[in-house]
């Protein structure tokens, strides 16, 4: 298994674990994990502060309303890392970053509209984590707010 199965079972999640090759889109991933984009969550890394991060759940079909993110925490700046650091911060390379088995316990946003069975990233590629959201987001402490357009 992985850090991040490792971290679900820690959390006492009920999980499904699909394993595929290489992607190379969020369509790709979706049709091969079986489920509809908008159920593929993507685990997005946000700076607030050198040492500051957050981690944003957004479902596949939708992308981070600024505006909307910076409201809710209350921030006039914030930024994507670059790969190094997001490396640095979460041990996971792009296209792998989940909160599941971090490195760092960032805290978790999650768009309200991430309901129902999702596949969130497995930590590695081609490896997802089939999950109630709900569950989920509720074992992260998640807040779910409306964060995405």
């Amino acid at each position: 298994m992985t850090k991040a199965t490792d971290a679900a079972d820690q959390l006492g999640l009920t999980y499904e674990v699909t394993r595929h090759g290489r992607v190379n889109s969020l369509e790709e991933a979706a049709a091969a994990r079986g489920i509809e984009p908008a159920k593929l969550i993507k685990t997005i890394v946000v700076r607030l502060s050198d040492d500051d991060y957050r981690f944003v759940l957004v479902p596949g079909d939708r992308e981070i309303a600024w505006p909307k993110l910076r409201a809710l925490l209350g921030v006039k700046r914030m930024s994507m890392p670059d790969k190094d650091t997001a490396y640095e911060v979460t041990g996971y390379v792009r296209g792998t970053i989940t909160p599941l088995g971090s490195t760092q316990a960032w805290p978790v946003i999650a768009d309200e509209r991430i309901t129902g069975t999702i596949s969130i990233g497995g930590g590695d590629h081609g490896v997802g984590i089939t999950v109630d959201a709900q569950a989920l987001t509720k074992a992260l402490g998640a807040t779910v707010a409306d964060v995405t357009d």
